[in-house]
């Protein structure tokens, strides 16, 4: 995550003259937390594993203006505390950041927690054994412009019409494979113009 990156999430926040971690505070700038927690995904790292990387990367925190690295129980506080929707709109700033061309792919992956532990399903209070992420992905910027997460069965088709529905205004193409070739989302991609 660069610095420019940084500043702009720290703009999109209600206060961004808070600083990153307030004195007399034990809790961070909500710019830092929302950052941060993207980059520990982005890095693919545990919490500890995020803690201890960011503790060894003084380049990294001064970015933040932080001295040490939060506890990995701070991310795993702030993972929980900030809605998809808020991520999303992180994603649309950022894609809009990248360059926006109106073309775009759309397609799913799934992910199996059957080899999660039962002990740690429980304390964690996972109910679901699988997830599918449906990505929407600017086919010349490469930047994602919005995902869906779903942990029951469903047809690529009416997730396809979602995530459509939320982004038709910035759509000129839109390229998928035969699992999203719906007639209702086709018919929904023509009366809007894709």
């Amino acid at each position: 995550m660069t610095h420019q990156q940084c500043t702009s999430q720290e703009r999109h926040v209600d206060d961004p003259d808070v600083p990153a971690a307030p004195d007399g505070a034990d809790g961070y700038a909500e710019w830092v937390q929302i950052a941060l927690t993207l980059y520990r995904i982005e890095l693919d790292k545990s919490l500890r594993e995020t803690e201890e990387y960011l503790n060894e990367m003084p380049g990294i925190l001064a970015v933040f203006d932080l001295d040490d690295a939060p506890h990995y129980s701070s991310f795993c506080r702030w993972e929980n505390e900030y809605r998809m929707r808020e991520l999303r709109r992180l994603l649309r700033r950022s894609a809009e950041q990248a360059g926006w061309s109106g073309e775009a792919a759309i397609d799913a992956s799934g992910f199996q927690r059957d080899q999660t532990s039962y002990h740690y399903r429980d304390r964690a209070d996972f109910s679901f054994q699988s997830m599918k992420t449906t990505i929407l992905i600017d086919v010349n910027s490469l930047a994602i412009k919005d995902v869906h997460f779903a942990t029951q069965k469903a047809w690529d088709g009416h997730i396809g019409m979602q995530v459509f529905r939320r982004n038709a205004e910035d759509l000129r193409v839109l390229s998928a494979d035969t699992n999203y070739s719906w007639s209702d989302l086709r018919e929904e991609c023509r009366s809007n113009s894709t």
